[in-house]
């Protein structure tokens, strides 16, 4: 991977990542549904200004909950500005990760990484930690953009969680995008 490819969207840009050509295209319902159900606890790694995490507070019911994580302090201040006074308040909590380590001890049923596995500096060690988080048969879904990762660097991206200890359960199909489901053992 080069430089180019581990930048991070800054905070000034959040609004491209949430609005209605996006909802869409990427609509969260279509693409979570398969994996979510009511009562989970889920983690939205790169979670940016909240585009999955509150459609994934409404998945999850008022028994489940929502981990958004991100880097940016400014993303996090995005969502707690969208929830605030609302019952996804209760539902989805706001974590700050660090750039080399996410920093969850909650383990999880399932892992949205949507746009960002590209942008982390070591899979090796990010796989490693994500495959602490996860529950027994839980499930990540990685989704990466067809122009930031070509077909190599994601199957390469795909074998590091393998050597991770986390299996290829299949390839969904999302619009214009690179896609896989893993799973834990």
């Amino acid at each position: 991977m080069n430089d180019r490819n581990n930048r991070v969207c800054p905070v000034e840009r959040a609004g491209g990542l949430d609005n209605r050509i996006r909802r869409w295209v990427q609509n969260p319902q279509k693409i979570l549904s398969p994996y979510i159900e009511e009562g989970m606890t889920v983690l939205d790694l790169g979670c940016g200004p909240g585009f999955f995490s509150i459609e994934m507070a409404l998945m999850v019911g008022k028994t489940g909950r929502v981990i958004a994580s991100d880097l940016q302090e400014g993303m996090l201040q995005k969502i707690r500005d969208k929830i605030q006074g609302t019952e996804l308040e209760n539902r989805i909590i706001l974590h700050k990760c660090e750039k080399i380590q996410i920093g969850v001890s909650e383990n999880v049923d399932f892992i949205l990484a949507f746009y960002m596995v590209h942008e982390v500096p070591n899979q090796e060690i990010f796989f490693n930690e994500i495959e602490t988080i996860l529950k027994p048969n839980g499930q990540v879904l990685i989704v990466e953009p067809p122009l930031h990762v070509s077909k190599t660097a994601f199957a390469e991206t795909i074998k590091k969680a393998g050597d991770a200890g986390l299996v290829d359960a299949g390839r969904p199909k999302i619009i214009l995008n690179k896609a896989v489901i893993l799973k834990k053992d």
